[in-house]
């Protein structure tokens, strides 16, 4: 049975490639059709998953998507992105809009592969760990001080946190060596001392540790780990203001077969992408949208920046400094290049409210006031919302005569 469908995939990918040759995509880099921003156009033959390709190479890119028209009904893709840099500035780094021409264009080999949605490839400079549990104060702490102990030097990693659940990709490397840990006692051992420390207190809901020595795209992978772990089911003693909820809108048009979809909420970084993520881990196709996004961004917390010279146990003193004064990591983002650690995290208190300044200053004194940096409202105790009161609009045009309904999703069989 596996290789009957092994032999499915191979015959659906190969069909894949032959449909894009015979069909080349083309894309246009247009830098004076938009006053404020650089207009992208994407034509190719459509597939299922081809959205959230192209959304997350200009994601990747660190990109800022202030509006896309996006129609893929039928056989054929034609969306329009119109983006920015982070400072909100058009695109004129010819080394980056040819990386967007050849990544999206005939060149490219973003075929998505039927087998899976998040690809893996094999890796022997690092081992992958993917981790979800109960997420409390302190956690990352926790599990950064676990690694140090286990002689694992974190070199890169992602946390998110949601409705008392957390996960993270983390990549570790052997602190002796500095590859990728094999042994399959001590990887068992890792995994077991992990998963102890995700379950918590938490009798209802599971921890779950995956160790692999390969490779993959990690926020796709976090989407979905998030999805299969059943976060968007909020706990009963999890209170939520009602005033911070996204307004989503979903009508049937059981006629048309289609499910017409409209999101109004307050912008953040990589929300589209986050957005496509979620309608593709739920198995629906965006045929038709219409998004409007607009800067300044919003934070998910008080947003730290830590940039000094790597080395071992650095991520387990960090968040230890930030579990002592009571702070809360909401989201976090771990690299190191060149012997260097860029680490971002986004924090709360432990009651989930602003950080207060003198909490800051005083981390900062211990951590370093050159190494750690304070970004977004500097103002932050006495500003609750760190968040930008301009909308970011999902919604699509519905193929009807009048073209001006929104949105649009139909489910994927």
């Amino acid at each position: 049975m596996k290789g009957d469908m092994n032999s499915s995939w191979d015959m659906d990918d190969e069909y894949e490639k032959f449909i894009r040759r015979m069909n080349p995509p083309r894309v246009v880099i247009d830098n004076e059709a938009c006053k404020n921003a650089t207009v992208i156009r994407v034509d190719s033959a459509n597939k299922h998953g081809i959205l959230l390709e192209v959304v997350q190479i200009l994601t990747d890119l660190n990109l800022i998507i202030t509006k896309a028209y996006i129609s893929s009904d039928g056989g054929w893709f034609m969306d329009v992105f119109n983006v920015t840099d982070r400072d909100g500035n058009k695109l004129i780094d010819e080394g980056i809009l040819e990386y967007i021409r050849q990544s999206l264009g005939t060149d490219s080999n973003f075929i998505p592969s039927m087998r899976r949605s998040v690809g893996v490839e094999q890796s022997t400079d690092y081992t992958s760990i993917e981790l979800t549990g109960t997420d409390r104060p302190g956690l990352l702490s926790e599990v950064s001080a676990v690694l140090t102990n286990l002689k694992c030097n974190v070199v890169n990693a992602e946390v998110w946190t949601h409705n008392t659940r957390a996960a993270a990709v983390m990549h570790v490397t052997d602190e002796a060596t500095g590859s990728a840990i094999t042994d399959p006692d001590r990887l068992s051992k890792i995994k077991e001392l992990l998963c102890n420390v995700l379950k918590g207190n938490n009798k209802t809901r599971g921890a779950k540790t995956v160790v692999s020595v390969g490779s993959t795209h990690t926020e796709r992978r976090l989407h979905q780990m998030m999805f299969d772990d059943r976060d968007y089911e909020r706990s009963d003693h999890v209170a939520m203001d009602d005033t911070l909820r996204p307004n989503v809108t979903v009508d049937n048009w059981y006629d048309k077969d289609y499910s017409v979809v409209t999101v109004r909420c307050k912008d953040r970084p990589k929300l589209l992408f986050d957005t496509v993520c979620t309608l593709t881990d739920m198995q629906y196709v965006v045929f038709h949208a219409n998004i409007d996004a607009e800067s300044p961004e919003a934070y998910q917390g008080l947003k730290l920046e830590l940039c000094t010279n790597d080395r071992v146990g650095l991520l387990s003193d960090v968040t230890r400094i930030f579990r002592e004064n009571s702070l809360s990591v909401t989201r976090a983002e771990v690299t190191t290049r060149g012997g260097k650690a860029i680490n971002t995290f986004y924090v709360r208190d432990a009651a989930g409210n602003p950080v207060d300044v003198k909490t800051i200053d005083s981390i900062r004194q211990a951590i370093g006031q050159t190494i750690l940096q304070v970004k977004g409202d500097s103002d932050h105790s006495k500003s609750p919302p760190q968040e930008s009161p301009i909308r970011f609009l999902f919604g699509g045009l519905f193929k009807s005569r009048s073209l001006y309904n929104f949105g649009l999703v139909r489910q994927y069989s």
